[in-house]
C-alpha cells in the first residue's frame, strides 16, 4: 500500500513541474515607453554637468584675471607676495615657490617673455583670460634663459617671409585669445636662498616684441 502511495506521489510531483514549465514566465522589465525618458534624461544631466564645469572659470566674478587686475597694468610683469597664513591674492599657491605675473593684451601686437632660469627649477605658463592653460615651459627644456615671443594666430600668419625664417630659430607661443596671464614660478629649495631667487626673478621681462 505504502508503495503505491509513494508511487502516486512521485507522478503527482512529475505533472506539477510538466505544469509548471508550461506557464509563462513573468518579465521584469520597465514599460518600453519609460525606457527613452530616461534614457534622455541621464544624457541631459551628463551634459548639464560637463557645460556647468567648463563655463564656470567664464561666469566667475573674481577669477585669477580679475583679481590680477588690481596688482599691475597690462604687459608688465609684477612679482607677487608670499603667501601668508591669512591669505594670498590667488588660492593654492606653494610656499616653496616664487612667482610672479603678467597680465597680457596681444591688441597692440606680440610680446616677447624672457624668464633667466633660477638655481633649481624655473617654469613658464600661458592661461587666457578666463584661467584655462594652454602652453607650459621649465627651463630644463629652455635652458638657461627661457625666451620666447608671444602673439595670437592672426598675428603669427601676418609675419613677413624673413621673419618666419627668423621665427624658427625662437620660440613663438600662438595664444587662443587676446587677453591672458603669463605665469612665472621659481622653485626655493632653502628659506635663506629667498630673496636671491626673488632678485634673479626680478630681471625676467614681458615687453612688447616690437
Amino acid at each position: 500500500m505504502r508503495d503505491h502511495l509513494r508511487a502516486d506521489a512521485a507522478d503527482f510531483a512529475t505533472r506539477l513541474r510538466q505544469l509548471a514549465g508550461r506557464l509563462p514566465r513573468p518579465r521584469l522589465t520597465a514599460p518600453t515607453g519609460l525606457l527613452l525618458p530616461i534614457a534622455f534624461a541621464v544624457v541631459l544631466g551628463a551634459i548639464a554637468h560637463i557645460v556647468s564645469i567648463l563655463a564656470m572659470p567664464a561666469v566667475a566674478e573674481r577669477n585669477a584675471y580679475a583679481r590680477l587686475s588690481t596688482l599691475a597694468d597690462a604687459n608688465t610683469l609684477v612679482m607677487l607676495a608670499d603667501p601668508t597664513p591669512q591669505g594670498s591674492i590667488l588660492p593654492m599657491i606653494d610656499p616653496a615657490f616664487v612667482a610672479a605675473v603678467c597680465l597680457y593684451d596681444l591688441a597692440e601686437g606680440a610680446l616677447k617673455v624672457r624668464v633667466p632660469a633660477t638655481a633649481d627649477y624655473t617654469s613658464v605658463s600661458f592661461y587666457t583670460a578666463e584661467g584655462l592653460a594652454f602652453y607650459a615651459l621649465s627651463d630644463q627644456a629652455a635652458g638657461k634663459v627661457i625666451e620666447l615671443d608671444l602673439m595670437t594666430a592672426d598675428q603669427r600668419a601676418a609675419l613677413p617671409e624673413d621673419e618666419e625664417i627668423t621665427a624658427a630659430d625662437r620660440l613663438v607661443i600662438v595664444s587662443p585669445s587676446q587677453e591672458g596671464i603669463v605665469s612665472v614660478r621659481a622653485f626655493v629649495r632653502e628659506r635663506g636662498m629667498r630673496d636671491l631667487i626673488r632678485r634673479q626673478l626680478e630681471a625676467a621681462s614681458c615687453t612688447p616684441a616690437n
